[in-house]
């Protein structure tokens, strides 16, 4: 049976989205935004800010268990705030090798250490010795900075330090985010190492689950965008869901949606909030007639009074 893990999205899905995400579908673990690590000890409140999961068993409200992820550059500092995350005993701690982000590149952190599998091997290594044999350390990775020459490496020095599992997103750090995936070449990184490998990137369909696991041999895939603008495709993939979505399948998101939004306002200043909302309308135009409707009646609204009203307009509509 294949595994389905939600992806780590920076500025995306953060704990508010992880929850109404696997509520809507059943995904096997789901892993956080980074905690970068620079040279010092961080205190409880950097990883329960990124994961306040941890404060619940390590588990969204839903059930779902919650891998930390940790990024940086300095193996000791990384092991040793790796030691203090054990002792809130996450659901596992991830290793970030794939953020292409050019500020976060430009400190040494991500993908930008692909060029130096010697590194990820040390990195891999201590963190691994600092925390408890049960606790699964694992890492995610991109095929490489310009090009894909040193991606078996990578992979095979993440192996050799320890990593019980590999996420190999299916781009360069220079593909960003474009269309374009390489399927293949995580493929070849699957045949070169013995420790499983779940493949990631460009799977917005059924059809696209499908064609990645086929082409990279993989059986695990961990969903991203998808499965942000589409919340029922972990359901659709797992046979629970016809394969398209449909205006039944939109009256039932609603309820997400204003669930979304309360807590949003929860969390964020009211004049942050209705950035937040139009971030994930926006996404979910992509399968939702009604999501494209919903996001021309908010988009030029700014306060919180106004979008409520709207919400509630669109709750009780057909």
């Amino acid at each position: 049976m294949t595994r389905l893990i939600l992806a780590p999205m920076e500025g995306l899905a953060d704990d508010i989205l992880r929850g109404v995400l696997t509520r809507a579908g059943r995904y096997d673990w789901c892993v956080t935004e980074f905690v970068r690590v620079t040279g010092t000890q961080l205190p409880r409140r950097s990883f329960t800010r990124v994961s306040p999961e941890l404060l619940n068993g390590a588990r969204t409200a839903a059930g779902t268990p919650v891998r930390v992820q940790l990024m940086g550059s300095d193996p000791q500092c990384l092991a040793e705030n790796a030691a203090r995350l054990a002792g809130l005993m996450p659901a596992g701690i991830d290793l970030n090798f794939g953020c292409p982000a050019p500020l976060v590149n430009r400190h040494r952190g991500g993908a930008a250490l692909l060029d130096e599998p010697e590194l990820l091997h040390r990195i891999v290594a201590a963190v691994r010795r600092a925390v408890p044999q049960l606790l699964p350390v694992t890492a995610k990775m991109r095929l490489g900075i310009e090009d894909t020459a040193r991606a078996l490496d990578c992979a095979r020095a993440l192996e050799a330090g320890g990593a019980q599992e590999l996420v190999v997103h299916a781009r360069t750090r220079s593909d960003g985010y474009r269309p374009q995936v390489r399927w293949e070449c995580v493929a070849r990184i699957r045949e070169a190492v013995a420790l499983p490998v779940i493949a990631n990137g460009e799977v917005w369909s059924v059809a696209g689950w499908h064609a990645i696991r086929a082409a990279s041999g993989c059986d695990d895939v961990m969903l991203g965008r998808g499965a942000v603008a589409d919340p029922l495709l972990v359901e659709r993939i797992r046979g629970a869901r016809a394969e398209a979505p449909d205006a039944a399948d939109w009256r039932e998101l609603r309820s997400l949606i204003a669930d979304f939004w309360a807590q949003v306002l929860l969390k964020l200043e009211p004049r942050h909030a209705p950035g937040r909302l139009k971030q994930w309308l926006g996404l979910l135009r992509r399968n939702y007639a009604g999501a494209e409707a919903l996001y021309c009646r908010v988009r030029e609204l700014n306060s919180v009074g106004a979008i409520d009203a709207a919400l509630m307009a669109e709750r009780q509509g057909p």
